[in-house]
């Protein structure tokens, strides 16, 4: 497996929304599989690939179905894994619209890792749930953090990436893999500045928010 010292990706992946017919959606969810498995390596590094397969979060709890966004103006991380997956909603979910109940999502995971100025938050219908920590000189710490989100942005910079490596096989982050036979990228370290995250679901063995402030607002985090 080639690695690399250092990979700066400056690119962004946002994907497509299924389409509103049963048959359709299906026909998108299954060609948007396909095409994902197709990008090239360099450029899936580029993106933060987005790959396919159970995830980690998707074997976990029943996600609601409302997306949440998370700001930073920095992530570094030690211990970085990445592949694809499947989210699921409660049978009939209100939230389901013409997804069926389910959304593609890619799974980050990160081992050890601290988050400088974190926004988070969510549309309740017309109100927004906000949560900031980590803006007073005391970043956000979290351990063996995993996230599942249908798009991602920032400037991003990895160190020892290993880049279409079975899922089945990482050791970056112990305790966590993917599926055996699954494109994957995993990384010694991961760091993004202007990090944006649209999720669905997360998780954290340990999640510490210095200076932690929850409020509702009209409107969601700065520049969303």
């Amino acid at each position: 497996m080639a690695s690399s010292p250092d990979v700066t990706p400056s690119a962004e992946n946002t994907p497509g929304s299924p389409g509103s017919g049963t048959t359709e959606r299906r026909g998108r969810v299954r060609g948007r599989r396909a095409a994902i498995l197709a990008v090239p390596a360099a450029v899936a590094a580029a993106t933060l690939a987005v790959l396919t397969a159970e995830g980690v979060l998707g074997v976990q709890f029943a996600i609601s179905g409302m997306p949440f966004v998370v700001k930073a103006d920095l992530l570094e991380g030690q211990g970085f894994e990445q592949y694809g997956g499947l989210d699921h909603m409660i049978e009939n979910s209100p939230n389901e619209g013409d997804t069926g109940g389910q959304v593609l999502v890619v799974t980050s995971v990160i081992g050890k890792g601290k988050i400088t100025n974190m926004c988070q938050s969510v549309d309740l219908g017309g109100i927004q749930l906000i949560l900031t920590a980590g803006n007073k000189g005391k970043k956000v710490e979290v351990e063996n953090l995993a996230i599942d989100s249908d798009e991602i942005m920032g400037n991003a910079t990895f160190s020892e990436i290993e880049i279409g490596r079975d899922s089945s096989t990482f050791d970056r982050v112990p305790g966590y893999k993917g599926p055996p036979g699954v494109y994957g990228q995993q990384a010694k370290t991961v760091t993004i500045e202007n990090l944006y995250q649209h999720n669905y679901g997360a998780t954290a063995a340990v999640f510490k928010l210095p200076d932690l402030r929850m409020k509702f607002s009209t409107s969601g985090c700065p520049g969303t």
